[in-house]
Parts: structure tokens; C-alpha cells; sequence
């Protein structure tokens, strides 16, 4: 059963990648998509076999490296917090695949997409069944590859193959930390078993060792080499570049991406290290840090966005840095259990956009968006909802919400009751950050469903269409209709996980019986299990920032749409700060990108062009060859040219001796 689930996807991959010009589209579509359900309802069983029936455990698949002492095998390591991402992976990329019937419908290379979606879920489904740190770093960086090929998978249009080779190589950065950090684990402990490993860390505690010439503490070193993977994977500050660029992919992809697979893998491997991490209080409070910044740098950036997607983009990284701030407080419970909600909310808000998408002729700016709910109003409810979750909304005290509530709450109810450094801060930027995330997520709601239609505002020409700057034709409000069954279906499923799972999960995961759920799948760090009372304003603050958020985006797009429009003409400072993404990409442009282009450029032209080729090929082996080419038209073939040199020879050999050359 294990097998089936981590090798289904791949052979769906195998069978469309290999043989979907063969089988067609439609067949391609349907083999990895039925496999993807199979493998689904499996996870979900095993989810209640190894949660509650307290079953699992590690499956050995077969040998395959040994060489003197360095002995890793392929193994499976089947515990809850497996069990957990088994359930996001399969059923949220089993949904995608659904969807992507419809949306992907006139793509001419659908059987190469449905292929790359399998083996992105394959490679995520390997890292999280990983029962050691190598075995984890294949699926990484197979994940790595997947989403190169997604993001990419336009490779016609130049801003789908800039952002895949910008998502590459930024998390190439995090890749050598992480990989530094698996060459550290190995010097340290000789084993790369995770079970080993984190038995022998409460040993480690305080310890040093020799790191590139300096003595520095085993744990901590080792923890923040390993958090510098998990930063570039799961887009957290200073690494987070990548990840809005990723939108540049289909819909389905983004869904996938940023919601259950790729940027989720930082957040499983800090929990999955747990053990390690609290040996390393330092490290903790890094990953405190950079969550909570990121919490709060990425929904700033959300708040002037005008791409429907690249909005929700900026919010994934804003929930990850959540997710980090949790786990940074040894809150790995509720880590654990925001990127579950997550998964189904996050989700639900991309596939939908995606549905909005394909109902305005594939439009994505919400300028020239406005009055759709009446137009395709399962989609506007199923927004709606994954809205709701994405705010937190719920009653404080009476503990009724959506899954956000429960899930985001918590983690701001963690962080007030830590008492770790960085606690205080985290605090404080998380619950600011959830009234910013309510602002923004309203005002993509109401700029894309009400008011009135914008599309078209602009110059059109005489049948009553405009274009954009993509080429695209913004419809007539009466030509725009609902998505199809193969699009809805996934929405309403979605949406009953994003309106339900918080509080049919939240006793297991982070409530009284958070302790016999886990199971030792995390460190359980007492104080994280819901026990803890919070003061009654605490616990009031994030609602009524929520409402606040609510209350001006109200203001500003419903009644004064004209206002935003006004405030962004004047191009004020902090607007522009804000819009242009706290000039991030301009600054790794000039600190990064052009020194590496001049480097090369001068590697190029001086040092290859002017010195190697300078000296060598255009220097003296040019030399050689002209030479040679002269003598080489001495050779005739005629005998007696051969003849009359030889006498030329010898007259001027008697001529030398006539003149004196011989006393």
C-alpha cells in the first residue's frame, strides 16, 4: 500500500511522458489522473491507520548505497507527520489533476503537462516518506526539477522561462546550504539515519566542532545550514524571490506549488528535524525571526498587487512565514497543522482564480476585472470561502471559524505564550500581518466580483473588444460564463476542506490530544497543546484586525472605487516601495545578476577572446598555419618544377663558390 502511493505517480509520469504522443491526450489525462485518486484514498487510510490506530512504521524498499562505512538504504518512514503530507500531497494534486481537464483543455502538449504534475507529486511524495536526510535530498531536488519544468512549461512565452531559470537557481542557493548541512550531519554523528541521528542529538547539545577554521557549536551549525534549504524552497526572506515569478506557470501548477508540495517542504523538514532543532535554541530563534519578517514583508508586497495571482503568491509566502514563526516557537503542531489548512484553502483560492481566469479569456489583472459574481457565482462562493479561511475569520471565544481560524490563531496564540527571544516579535508582526492579509484578500475579491465590469474601459476597437498588453480580448460581461464540471468539482471539494478541516482536526493536531496524535512523529514541547489560557484581548485582536481589514477595503473599492486609482497616480513614496516589491529584484540585480554578466562578459571577451584565442588559435598557432600554407604551395606535384629548384639550388651553390665561399 505504501509503495502504491509514492510509486503510482510515477508510473503515471512514465506512462505520459514516454508514451502520451502514442496513447493521445485524453488517455494520458486519465491513467495519471485515476492513479492520483488511487493513491489518494490510500493516503487517506493510511492517515487513519497510522493517526488513531496507532500503526506504521518503516518499510525497506531495497539497498542502495553502501561503501565502507556509509551504509543508505531506500527506505519508507511511515509516522503521522507522514501520514499528514501524504494527505495534502495526494489529494490536493489528485484535485489538480481533475481540474486541469478543463483548464488545459486546448493545450496542444496536454499528455507532457499531465506527465510533469505526476512526477512533481512523485518527488514530493519520496521526500516526505524519506527515512534519511539523502533519500530526502533526492526528492528535493526532484521537486527542484518538477517545478523547473512547470513554471517553464510555456516555454514559448520569455516570462514563463525567466521565472523557471529564476526559481532554479535561487533555490540552487538554499540547495548548497542544505547540502552542506547533510555533509555536516554525516562528519558528525556517521550516519545519515534520521532515527539515529536525532537519538544521538540531545548528546550534541553544547558540543563544538571545527567548521571552516573556526570552532562553532555542532547543532546550531548544523540546524542553520539545513534552515538555508528550507528558505529557499519554501520562499522565506531573502530567498523569497522565486516563488511570485512561479505564477508564470499554468494555474494548475501554482495550485500545486504553492499549496501542497514544493514550498511546504522547508516548512516538513524543520519539523521533521525537530529533535535536532531543540538542541539548537539559537537556530530556533533565527527561524522565529525570518518567519515573522517574511509573515509580514510578503503581505505588505500583497497590498498594491494588480495580478490576481502574484496577490495570492504573496500570500503564500506570508502564511509560510506563519508556519516558520510556529516552528520557531516549538509550536511544530500547529506549523504542522496551518500548512494543512493551508493546503486546501491555498489551494481553492489559486484553482479558482484559475476559473476566473479562463472565464475572462485569460485575463489576470483585477483592473479590468469587477461585477463577475453574477456572472459565475460558484466560483464567486468557493472564493468566498477560501477568503474566509485566508483571513481567519471566526468568533473569538466561541471557537466557530473556518480552518484558518483554528490553524492561524493558534500560531498567533503560540508565539504570545513563548518565551523564547525572538517570541515577542513574532507576536506582533504575525498579528499584524492578519490585518494586512485581510485587507488584500478583500480587495482582490471585491476588484474581481463587484462592482462594475471594467474590461472594457480601454480603447477597442469596433466589435467591442479591447486588448491587453498579453493580446488577449477582454469579453463582453455577458459572454463570460461558469467553468466546466471538471473545473467546479475540485472548487467544491476544496472548499468544504477550507471551511471544515480546522475544526474537525484541531484536537488532534494542536488540542488536548495533540501528545498521542503525534506520536514522537515531532518533538511535543509542553505549553503547545492547547492548555495555555490567553488574556481576553489577545484573543479578540486578530478578529478585530480582520475586521478592520475588511472595513477599509470595503471603503476604498466599493464605496470609493476611484480613490485607489487617484492614491496610485500620485505615485507617493511608499506606494512605490510597496508595488515594487521592496525593490528586491533591483537590489539582487545590482548586487547579483549584472557583476555576474560583467564577470562573464570579461571571462569572454578578454580572457577567452583576447588572451587564450589572442595567444593560441589567433597567435602563434595562426602563425604556424600561415606558414605552413606557404610551403605547402611549393608542393606542385610536377617533376620538373621539383627539377628546376634543384638547379636553381645548384647555380646559386656555384655561384657562392665562384664569390668566395670557399678559401
Amino acid at each position: 500500500m505504501y509503495l502504491a502511493i509514492v510509486f503510482l505517480p510515477a508510473l503515471g509520469a512514465l506512462i505520459a511522458g514516454l508514451g502520451g504522443w502514442l496513447i493521445g491526450h485524453r488517455a494520458s489525462e486519465v491513467i495519471t489522473t485515476a492513479f492520483l485518486f488511487v493513491a489518494a484514498a490510500l493516503s487517506c487510510y493510511v492517515f487513519y491507520d497510522v493517526a488513531f490506530l496507532h500503526h506504521g512504521g518503516v518499510v525497506h524498499i531495497a539497498n542502495w548505497i553502501h561503501s565502507g562505512n556509509f551504509n543508505v538504504d531506500w527506505t519508507l518512514r511511515v509516522d503521522t507527520l507522514t501520514a499528514v503530507m501524504l494527505v495534502v500531497v495526494t489529494v490536493v494534486s489528485s484535485l489538480v489533476h481533475l481540474y486541469s481537464f478543463g483548464y488545459m483543455a486546448e493545450d496542444p502538449a496536454r499528455w507532457r503537462f499531465f506527465s510533469y504534475l505526476s512526477l512533481f507529486t512523485f518527488a514530493m511524495l519520496a521526500l516526505v516518506t524519506s527515512n534519511n536526510f539523502l533519500q530526502m535530498f533526492f526528492g528535493w531536488e526532484g521537486v527542484g526539477l518538477a517545478s523547473y519544468l512547470l513554471i517553464g512549461f510555456w516555454y514559448t512565452k520569455p516570462e514563463a522561462c525567466a521565472a523557471a531559470i529564476k526559481a532554479f537557481v535561487v533555490n540552487r542557493v538554499g540547495d548548497f546550504g542544505f547540502a552542506l548541512g547533510i555533509f555536516g550531519v554525516w562528519y558528525v554523528f556517521g550516519t545519515l539515519n534520521f532515527s539515529t541521528v536525532f537519538a544521538a542529538a540531545p548528546h550534541m547539545a553544547g558540543k563544538a566542532f571545527m567548521f571552516a577554521g573556526h570552532s562553532v557549536d555542532i547543532m546550531t551549525t548544523l540546524c542553520l545550514l539545513l534552515f538555508v534549504g528550507a528558505m529557499g524552497k519554501s520562499a522565506q526572506f531573502l530567498l523569497h524571490v522565486w516563488l511570485p515569478d512561479a505564477m508564470e506557470g499554468p494555474t494548475p501548477v501554482s495550485a500545486l506549488i504553492h499549496a501542497a508540495t514544493m514550498v511546504t517542504a522547508g516548512v516538513f523538514l524543520v519539523c521533521r528535524c525537530s529533535p535536532m532543532f531543540e538542541q539548537a535554541p539559537f537556530a530556533l530563534s533565527v527561524v522565529t525571526f525570518i518567519g515573522a519578517t517574511t509573515a509580514i514583508f510578503a503581505a505588505t508586497v500583497g497590498l498594491f498587487q494588480n495580478d490576481i495571482k502574484r496577490v495570492i503568491a504573496y500570500s503564500t509566502c506570508s502564511q509560510l512565514g506563519y508556519m516558520f514563526a510556529a516552528a520557531g516557537v516549538s509550536a511544530y503542531g500547529n506549523a504542522i497543522f496551518h500548512l494543512f489548512t493551508h493546503a486546501f484553502f491555498k489551494a481553492l483560492l489559486f484553482l479558482a482564480a484559475g476559473s476566473v481566469i479562463h472565464a475572462v479569456h485569460h485575463e489576470q489583472d483585477m483592473r479590468k476585472m469587477g461585477g463577475l459574481a453574477k456572472r459565475i457565482p460558484f466560483t464567486w462562493m468557493t472564493m468566498l470561502i477560501g477568503n474566509l479561511a485566508l483571513t481567519g475569520f471566526g468568533i473569538p471565544f466561541l471557537g466557530l471559524g473556518t480552518s484558518g481560524f483554528y490553524s492561524k490563531d493558534g500560531i498567533i496564540n503560540a508565539t504570545f505564550a513563548a518565551t523564547t527571544p525572538m517570541a515577542s516579535y513574532a507576536f506582533w508582526m504575525t498579528l499584524l500581518a492578519a490585518g494586512l492579509t485581510s485587507f488584500y484578500s478583500w480587495r482582490q475579491f471585491l476588484m474581481t466580483f463587484h462592482g462594475r465590469y471594467r474590461g472594457l474601459d480601454h480603447d477597442h476597437g469596433g466589435d467591442g473588444h479591447t486588448s491587453d498588453h498579453s493580446g488577449h480580448h477582454a469579453p463582453r460581461l455577458e459572454d463570460i460564463h461558469e467553468s466546466p464540471l471538471t473545473m467546479l468539482i475540485p472548487l467544491g471539494v476544496l472548499a468544504i476542506g477550507a471551511a471544515f478541516a480546522g475544526g474537525y482536526f484541531d484536537y488532534s493536531f494542536v488540542g488536548q490530544g495533540a501528545q498521542a496524535f503525534w506520536q514522537g512523529a515531532i518533538a511535543f514541547v509542553s505549553g503547545h497543546g492547547g492548555t495555555v489560557s490567553m488574556p481576553a484581548w489577545e484573543e479578540a485582536a486578530p478578529f478585530v484586525l480582520t475586521v478592520i481589514g475588511f472595513a477599509v477595503a470595503w471603503f476604498y473599492y466599493i464605496l470609493h472605487p476611484e480613490r485607489p486609482a487617484q492614491m496610485a497616480a500620485k505615485r507617493g513614496m511608499l506606494y512605490l516601495f510597496l508595488y515594487n516589491k521592496w525593490y528586491f529584484d533591483e537590489l539582487y540585480d545590482f548586487i547579483f545578476v549584472r557583476p555576474t554578466f560583467w564577470l562573464a562578459r570579461t571571462l569572454w571577451k578578454v580572457g577567452d577572446g583576447d588572451i587564450i584565442d589572442g595567444i593560441g588559435p589567433d597567435g602563434v598557432a595562426a602563425r604556424v598555419m600561415d606558414t605552413t600554407r606557404g610551403v605547402v604551395k611549393m608542393q606542385s606535384g610536377y617533376v620538373y618544377h621539383y627539377a628546376f629548384a634543384m638547379l636553381i639550388g645548384v647555380v646559386g651553390l656555384v655561384a657562392w663558390f665562384m664569390v668566395g665561399g670557399v678559401h
